[in-house]
């Protein structure tokens, strides 16, 4: 069986015409791209979250870390092989045509816009710490969310340049505090404040499961690299380097900041903490300082996600416009960015946040609050939609695998490789399956609503390309099996 889509052999990202603002990633870029994306605000949250299971959360931590890492692998062979910008999309057309390629970049954008929004509006929260006389002003927290959307977007319309540098210097300072609990919380841990190894009446296993459907998602950001390999230098070698550090640096984080807090700060008010990392920098030091540290890292670390969502948000349309999936414009760039998909992703993403703010009980409260608004149904829909690139790219190294597409591959890789992809197969469909019934329900209603778009587009590649467009998509497929 051949292949059903024909990719370019050069780089979608194009060469030497996005001028000097235009830089491609080094390692340590690319890798704080990873670890900056994984890591937004769900962070100073996250000990509270998984406290009320017991210290048995932190082997759900472990289970999904394993998961975790294995989808980073999977990602850094298929980047060596198709090194392009994309990802996901790239890899998904590769291996089953166009139409599942479509089905990556419209389920990732998705993605993209909407988490952006919500991340906006949870800043909002932190920066009310930060601007207690704005707080009780809608309007002006509206106007505080905006503004985090759109500082990253100009810094990615000024050049990808500054996409990086905003990116490295946002993680380094949100880190900071991060590791300050993660690190030197352990000078102070108390294991008489652990709390019980598991606190509910579950099952080992049922509790292990309930605590993993609160982690599932933080590990969301793995395909960074990917998506943006058409920014980095040497691809095929330095994406997968750079998805695995960010992937085990963050997961090293994750692990060291919950088990530092679960030492920090008594179990019996953890439970009903809202603030964690305040409530263990003040435990470490006293005083009530830590409320604004960890407000200032949050706010930080919101905004180096959001740039580096931004960045993302444009690069699949992008790739999928080259190869007449998206609309055209899509396909602009200036200063190696994608313009058009930055500025359509931000506008997006900012009206869903004006929406949330003029109809707040429409809406919902948050980005996880009310009940039944078209705001925390969209945010759902993500956790859902986040999944299906997951997916198709792990089905796709299957594919690769399987189909003997592995020209001068060691036995011993080839049978690695075959493990990781089915391991990152299996947590991908975890994934699925923590996003819960009413969020796979919706997700697929909003990821087969872009089945029209792609009609039209694929009728108008087909009508441009003439009596060349049959060698695409399916119908290459089966002229290949005749």
């Amino acid at each position: 069986m051949t292949s059903t889509a024909t990719l370019p052999t050069r780089d979608l990202a194009g060469t030497g015409e996005d001028g000097p603002h235009a830089r491609r990633f080094g390692l340590p870029v690319a890798t704080c791209l990873v670890m900056g994306n994984i890591i937004g605000g769900g962070i100073f949250l996250l000990p509270a979250s998984v406290a009320p299971f017991g210290t048995i959360s932190l082997v759900a931590f472990g289970v999904l870390t394993v998961g975790a890492v294995a989808l980073a692998l999977v990602f850094g062979r298929l980047a060596e092989r198709h090194p392009l910008t994309g990802g996901p999309y790239v890899y998904a057309r590769a291996a089953f045509g166009d139409f599942a390629g479509f089905l990556a970049a419209w389920s990732y954008w998705i993605t993209t816009w909407v988490s952006n929004a919500a991340l906006a509006v949870a800043c909002g929260g932190y920066l009310a710490v930060l601007l207690p006389a704005q707080a009780g002003h809608r309007w002006s927290m509206c106007l505080a969310a905006l503004t985090v959307q759109w500082l990253p977007a100009l810094a990615n319309l000024a050049g990808t340049r500054y996409v990086g540098a905003v990116q490295l210097v946002s993680t380094v300072l949100k880190f900071a505090p991060l590791l300050l609990v993660a690190v030197g919380g352990l000078f102070f841990f108390d294991p008489a404040k652990l709390g019980p190894f598991q606190a509910t009446g579950q099952s080992p296993v049922g509790a292990v499961s309930a605590a993993a459907a609160i982690l599932l998602f933080s590990y969301l950001g793995v395909e960074s690299a990917a998506v943006s390999a058409g920014e980095v230098r040497d691809p095929a070698r330095n994406v997968g380097r750079a998805t695995v550090l960010g992937t085990v640096g963050a997961a090293a984080v994750y692990l060291l900041g919950t088990v530092a807090v679960f030492g920090l700060v008594a179990h019996e008010d953890l439970v009903s903490s809202t603030a964690p990392f305040t409530d263990a920098v003040d435990a470490m030091f006293g005083g009530t300082w830590g409320g604004t540290l960890v407000a200032c890292a949050a706010v930080v670390s919101m905004v180096g996600a959001l740039n580096g969502w931004t960045l993302l948000s444009a690069q699949t349309p992008y790739a999928a416009a080259r190869d007449g999936l998206f609309p055209k414009a899509f396909a602009t760039r200036r200063r190696g960015v994608p313009v058009v998909g930055v500025l359509v992703t931000v506008a997006l993403a900012s009206a869903l946040t004006v929406y949330n703010t003029a109809f707040p009980a429409a809406a919902g409260s948050g980005p996880a609050g009310g009940t039944g608004g078209l705001f925390e149904i969209l945010v759902l829909v993500t956790t859902f939609t986040a999944t299906v690139p997951y997916l198709l790219s792990t089905a796709a190294q299957v594919y690769f695998l399987a189909s003997g597409r592995t020209e001068h591959v060691h036995r011993g890789r080839l049978v690695r490789d075959a493990a990781l992809a089915c391991l990152a197969f299996a947590f991908s469909m975890w994934l699925v399956a923590g996003s819960g019934h009413a969020a796979v329900y919706q997700g697929v209603l909003f990821l087969f609503a872009g089945v029209p778009v792609y009609a039209v587009m694929s009728a108008r590649s087909a009508g441009s390309a003439g009596s060349a467009r049959p060698a695409r998509g399916r119908r290459a497929a089966v002229s290949a099996a005749e």
